[in-house]
């Protein structure tokens, strides 16, 4: 009996002035991962690129929830991009994505309550 790999999804938001493309993105997520834990650690990892909203700057992924704090160690390890400035921070995990989608719209409804008050 094989038993099913159990995902997380990863809600990333790129904090940069530059805009980039998403193989840029995937290129340094998967760079990052290979530089702190090898290329055995990025295939345990098993990181699909889901989703990348260019305009927010959000990027959704998946990993295995076995190597979550790898990939999450690997991300806030990034402080470039293409030789530009950029960071990259986890704002929500979560093991759908549909929970995931929720997590995250229901945190921009109150970032934004909170500027208006």
């Amino acid at each position: 009996m094989t038993r099913r790999v159990k995902q997380r999804y990863l809600a990333l938001k790129i904090e940069s002035v530059e805009s980039f493309e998403e193989e840029d993105i995937k290129d340094t997520v998967w760079s990052a991962v290979i530089q702190l834990f090898g290329e055995y650690g990025a295939s345990q990892a098993g990181i699909f690129f889901v989703q990348y909203d260019r305009q927010r700057k959000e990027v959704v992924l998946r990993c295995s929830h076995k190597a979550l704090p790898m990939v999450q160690a690997s991300i806030a390890s990034i402080t470039k991009m293409k030789d530009k400035p950029a960071a990259i921070h986890v704002m929500r995990v979560s093991g759908s994505l549909r929970a995931l989608r929720k997590k995250v719209d229901k945190s921009i409804v109150l970032k934004r309550l909170r500027v208006l008050l």
